[in-house]
């Protein structure tokens, strides 16, 4: 259903005085700003986009939503590969000026608003040398990130983001806060720790803290892209002696300068001798064009890769996890990548392992818990009428990969791939529902990786 331009001004006007923060709509000066994501593929038009200050905005929007039956969307770092921040002609509760934090040293555990990149909360928990994962760029969103599961830097040593959570405060689709926890609604916070925005709007989250730094090492290992089988092949074999402090991913890219390249991208947290000696052969092997590892700031190895997703250009995403990487798979990677359709695409493999593979597949609604690698295949191109081409050729490629994947990565999933959900969660899809069925039953969080309830 399309709204009409009056019934949209009407819907505003009847919310806004109620909001302490703005309510936008199309006539509207910031309008067009406050619908830009990560995603510039995505161009959506929401009918309001209530920009909130606090929780009192998201009950008053989720309410507001609920009794009009309005098409609801959730925008905390817009950083999802489908593009899930926005809707067409319905609501986006968007929560980007929510964005404060408390850390308590003491205690090790931070409280963090829904609204904060990881960017963010990493500036504030390093004031006191403490970190918790937070993705592998800094422009993520706290919020996406940790429902979906929460990959990272830290996860080998110190398991997912989700894994780290100790509560999260939640708006419920009947308007109601509930804080949710091992010992308040436990079974809404296993489902809370994986199963995506789902159960309703996330407003703050309780985190674990770890030490961290001052100093760490990272960087990458950059090879000529004519040497890409081979160090596909070396880097399996170094992934399987990697101790829970390492973490090595690969990407398959164009170099600024305009040149294929392959780059081993290493990080180590612990002494920085010790993780010299883990990452010696990496640095090693071959011979590399460039070597840019070195003892960083913990805060300059989140943005280690963030050049890679420039905000707001167009993308489309195909990804899954992969339990066994073979010399055939390799190679067929290494023959795709050669007809590669954008200068700005990249093929990345990130490697799942340590604390974040230990963890009992039934304790948090993520559940696949294992040694693999996360395979993603990012297409991304400025010019919006070249995206049949890059589409296809992304299409071709998965297509081929797919096979050789088992499960995907919920973060990961694209727009036009619904059926996955359930290869996210495997064995605990079923429970999932049944959550989802107490807290949201009318399905009002719907536009997402979608767990649907059962019906009534």
């Amino acid at each position: 259903m399309t709204l009409a331009p009056e019934r949209s001004a009407a819907l505003i006007d009847e919310l806004r005085p109620n909001i302490h923060g703005d309510v936008l709509g199309a006539a509207d000066v910031g309008y067009d700003d406050a619908r830009k994501i990560w995603n510039g593929m995505i161009d959506k038009r929401p009918a309001l986009i209530v920009r909130c200050l606090g929780v009192g905005d998201v009950i008053e929007a989720v309410n507001f939503a609920r009794e009009r039956e309005l098409p609801l969307a959730v925008r905390g770092g817009s950083h999802s590969a489908a593009g899930l921040a926005l809707c067409d002609d319905g609501m986006v509760i968007d929560l980007t000026r929510m964005r404060g934090a408390r850390v308590d040293a003491a205690a090790k555990t931070v409280q963090a608003q829904a609204g904060m990149l990881w960017s963010d909360l990493d500036r504030e928990t390093q004031v006191y040398g403490l970190a918790t994962t937070g993705g592998t760029v800094s422009n993520t969103g706290v919020s996406g990130l940790t429902l979906g599961g929460g990959l990272g830097w830290l996860m080998g040593k110190h398991a997912l983001a989700c894994d780290n959570l100790l509560s999260v405060d939640l708006v419920t689709a009947d308007g109601n806060v509930v804080t949710s926890s091992e010992m308040e609604h436990p079974d809404l916070f296993w489902a809370l720790r994986g199963g995506g925005g789902n159960f309703g709007v996330a407003t703050s989250f309780s985190f674990r803290l770890h030490e961290v730094g001052p100093q760490v090492l990272g960087g990458m290992v950059i090879h000529p892209m004519a040497a890409a089988g081979s160090v596909l092949r070396f880097y399996r074999d170094f992934c399987m002696e990697l101790p829970d402090e390492a973490e090595a991913y690969i990407a398959l890219l164009t170099s600024p300068d305009g040149q294929p390249v392959i780059a081993l991208i290493l990080g180590y947290t612990g002494p920085l001798a010790e993780g010299e000696r883990v990452l010696q052969a990496a640095r090693q092997f071959g011979s590399p064009v460039a070597d840019t590892v070195g003892a960083i700031p913990y805060v300059q190895r989140q943005r280690l890769i963030d050049d890679l997703g420039v905000h707001g250009i167009h993308r489309y995403w195909k990804s899954g996890f992969l339990e066994q990487t073979s010399d055939e798979l390799i190679d067929l990677v290494v023959d795709r990548v050669q007809t590669v359709t954008s200068p700005r695409t990249a093929v990345g493999f990130f490697y799942f392992h340590g604390a974040a593979s230990r963890v009992d597949p039934q304790a948090t609604a993520f559940g696949l818990r294992a040694l693999q690698w996360d395979f993603d295949i990012i297409s991304q191109w400025t010019n919006p009428a070249e995206y049949p081409v890059h589409m296809q050729w992304t299409r071709e490629f998965w297509k081929d990969v797919e096979p050789y994947a088992s499960g995907v990565y919920v973060n990961h999933i694209a727009e036009d791939e619904p059926g996955r959900v359930t290869a996210a969660y495997g064995p605990n899809y079923a429970r999932l529902v049944s959550v989802k069925t107490q807290y949201d039953p009318g399905n009002l969080f719907r536009l997402n990786h979608n767990i649907r309830p059962t019906p009534q």
